[in-house]
């Protein structure tokens, strides 16, 4: 007989969680869930772009698009949150970026589409991380960058 082994469920995390996470709020909380959680190895978040968001006000009106820098806080959002879940013991700390390397743009993300942020941990050396980061909408890849980051106590900000 063959023994049928099943792969650990991947977690998620809501809005609640992720809000008790990260001191974002409107409208600079950019992302709504995180919909697979691998430790702090990787992670996937999602954003569901309306055209209620207040960028698109002036960027650009009747052309709507998600503006880049936007994009990439996106990412820096998401692999904060995988390191703030996985590290309750520095409660109270914000995780602060530190740098963004190999940016690039790829596609407009426009008002109806749902962005996947899929994030990778390449380095760790606590209180420091780097993360490589890409998004994605309809699976293809829109923007991609190597994000670092740093816990710092919330007090010495």
């Amino acid at each position: 007989m063959t023994e049928v082994t099943q792969a650990a469920p991947k977690k998620s995390i809501d809005i609640v969680r992720i809000m008790k996470l990260l001191p974002h709020r409107y409208p600079f909380l950019l992302i709504d869930k995180i919909v697979e959680l691998n430790g702090e190895e990787s992670g996937i978040a999602l954003k569901n772009v309306t055209m209620n968001e207040p960028f698109f006000q002036g960027h650009f009106p009747g052309r709507p698009v998600m503006p880049g820098v936007l994009l990439i806080e996106a990412m820096a959002q998401t692999a904060g949150a995988i390191v703030l879940e996985h590290h309750s013991e520095d409660a109270g700390k914000l995780v602060f970026f530190m740098s963004i390397d190999k940016a690039r743009f790829r596609k407009p993300v426009v008002p109806g589409d749902t962005v996947y942020f899929h994030v990778k941990l390449l380095q760790k050396r606590a209180p420091v991380w780097k993360y490589w980061a890409e998004a994605h909408v309809d699976g293809k890849k829109v923007a991609e960058a190597e994000i670092g980051a740093m816990l710092i106590d919330e007090n010495k900000v």
